[in-house]
């Protein structure tokens, strides 16, 4: 007989397992970042840095201002706490996690099809060509390599040279990893034996089977109790595979099958999940964030319809191009679209919408020194509300 949960306990199971409203450090130190890599497995990486790159956020969300440079160095630096690769789609992944995905790196290989190898099949010597001047100049970013050709720019798409198709497909099968991102946020690349730690190396890969408990065991404990939906986009695993891991760690005791009030769903307790009696986060949350990675389960835990709005035609968006969740209590009361304005140093309030079951002046009480707290994070002086949404009259009398 599955237990049961209210909605209200889900919420706060969800954002304790997530570690969004925990009590801040006064420092953050390295110790707290692997703390976060514990909790969370993983953060995806996104191109766009219209207010902060994607992968810095969530430390930012948890710990509060901390320096950069410890996640640079927890993903860069020897022994690496952090390597990338796919896991909710391009993230920077607990290293530990390796050999967990493994598999997936043989199924690219064994795919075929791929533009890299009908280029390889045309260049034969490419592949040894690009390893030998890694070898010889070390990571290498995909412009580096002295023996490339001028990029075709008559196609819409990315307009890869074929260095870069082959080796992104190296990368894909796991023959090199990412030594690091240059200035332009451009992967360089390095064979994988110098990247990722022996310890790391020495471990052998995993069954599919072993793999998958693996995986969804972590997606479990990081997000408290969920669903096969949330648990399979994790680190976007096919349902099937998912299903046959529950079976096995509920089998294990290490999950729970719970029933959540007001949710069809079939959900699963984490077996060593907190369950706090109540919770007050005050927290901003990219939209790439791990606690909102699966948008239906925001929309059946938190009530929060959530969409990412910059593929939208401006005319067309509804709350605005990069927009944040604050959370608030246990559940979001608002979102606002932030822009990072370099020049002037200001982080600019584009809009800012209350949530329906939020007080305005609270919210924006609560919402005021978390964006302070984010400018001052990034450098800058002030914060700055335009006149657009439901909350801004509210949050601009606050900042």
């Amino acid at each position: 007989m599955p237990g049961r949960l209210t909605l209200g306990a889900a919420r706060r199971i969800a954002l304790a397992a997530q570690g969004v409203g925990r009590p801040r450090p006064q420092q953050v130190t390295m110790r707290h970042v692997q703390a976060e890599i514990d909790r969370v497995a993983q953060f995806q990486i996104d191109s766009v840095n219209v207010a902060v790159r994607a992968h810095y956020m969530p430390l930012f969300t948890r710990l509060g201002s901390y320096d950069t440079a410890l996640l640079r160095r927890a993903g860069e630096d020897d022994p690496r706490r952090l390597f990338e690769y796919w896991g909710h789609a391009a993230s920077l992944i607990d290293a530990r996690l390796h050999p967990a995905l493994r598999w997936r790196m043989g199924r690219f290989e064994a795919r075929g099809g791929t533009r890299a190898e009908a280029i390889l099949r045309e260049r034969p010597a490419l592949r040894e060509e690009i390893l030998a001047q890694m070898d010889a100049d070390g990571a290498l970013g995909p412009r580096a390599f002295a023996g490339d050709e001028v990029r075709d720019r008559s196609h819409w798409g990315w307009n890869w040279s074929d260095a870069k198709h082959v080796l992104e497909y190296l990368f894909d099968i796991g023959e090199v990893a990412v030594a690091g991102r240059n200035s332009s946020f451009e992967r360089r690349y390095d064979r994988a034996e110098r990247v990722l730690p022996a310890h790391v190396r020495a471990e052998p890969e995993l069954d599919h089977a072993t793999a998958h408990d693996v995986l969804v065991g972590r997606a479990a404990r990081a997000l408290g109790v969920a669903d096969l939906e949330a648990l399979s986009a994790y680190f976007y695993l096919k349902k099937d595979a998912v299903r046959a891991a529950i079976g096995r760690l509920v089998a294990r005791g290490e999950l729970e099958p719970v029933h959540v009030a007001g949710l069809e769903a079939q959900h699963w307790l984490w077996h060593e999940a907190r369950r706090p009696r109540s919770w007050h986060a005050a927290a901003l949350v990219s939209p790439f964030d791990s606690l909102a990675f699966e948008r239906g389960r925001l929309a059946g835990l938190f009530g929060t319809h959530y969409r990412i709005e910059i593929y939208v035609p401006p005319a067309q968006r509804r709350y605005g191009y990069y927009v944040y969740l604050f959370f608030l209590g246990d559940a979001p009361a608002a979102r606002v679209d932030l822009k990072a304005d370099r020049g002037r140093g200001v982080l600019r309030v584009r809009a800012a919408w209350l949530e329906p079951h939020a007080d305005a002046q609270e919210t924006a009480r609560a919402l005021a020194p978390e964006l302070q707290a984010m400018a001052g994070w990034l450098g800058f002086g002030e914060v700055a509300v335009d006149p657009v949404g439901t909350l801004a009259a509210a949050l601009a009398g606050r900042v």
